[in-house]
């Protein structure tokens, strides 16, 4: 019998580019907007919260877009992914969203991203979608139906259900908050130490 065919999930955010919302704090001034998931785990209360203060500061999408244009990838994040690519299928499993994800792939050769979308009116973020419930542990889920061993990787309190879900898990870069609510995780904190492990876990 042939062997199981294996795929990595990877979170974006704080794993492979910049939390893009403390980007735009600190761009903005907007300190609030430093609140991220790792100290939020209710994603809705977190976006709500978000997006009222864009609309009570008057920040624009194209605003936000020229912050992020100017955010690259997280030091040695790239060669790490063109590394782990080369050895297996790779798909990156994000909470952000497609006008702010999108174009920082750039920056990492264009790897898949699974993500949501904003919804944006006269330059301005009314509104988002979320391309459905608990999505990252749905995609490493239908990973699995299709025979695939998943193994996954992310940094966060919406990392850990996928985290669960997959055959193998590692949280990578995490705050030692989450790394001691979640201790059934091995916590990472270099990339070589994240492709020793992927690489291990998917042979």
């Amino acid at each position: 019998m042939s062997q199981q065919q294996s795929l990595v999930a990877l979170d974006a955010e704080g794993v492979l580019i910049p939390e893009v919302w403390i980007a735009i704090a600190d761009a903005t001034g907007i300190e609030a907007l430093r609140r991220t998931t790792r100290e939020e785990p209710d994603y809705d209360v977190l976006m709500e919260g978000r997006l009222a203060l864009l609309a009570d500061n008057d920040v624009t999408m194209s605003a936000i877009q020229e912050i992020i244009s100017d955010l690259g990838a997280l030091p040695g994040a790239c060669e790490f992914l063109d590394e782990l690519r080369a050895r297996t299928q790779t798909v990156i499993l994000s909470d952000t969203f497609e006008q702010f994800g999108v174009p920082m792939m750039c920056h990492l050769n264009r790897p898949t991203m699974l993500c949501h979308r904003l919804v944006v009116e006269n330059d301005l973020i009314v509104g988002y979608e979320l391309r459905m419930e608990d999505p990252k542990r749905n995609a490493v889920k239908a990973f699995q139906s299709l025979n695939y061993r998943v193994v996954a990787a992310g940094d966060s309190y919406n990392d850990t259900t996928m985290l669960a879900q997959a055959d193998e898990g590692f949280l990578f870069h995490a705050p030692a908050n989450v790394i001691e609510e979640f201790p059934q995780f091995r916590a990472l904190d270099t990339y070589d130490e994240l492709l020793d492990a992927l690489s291990n876990a998917i042979t």
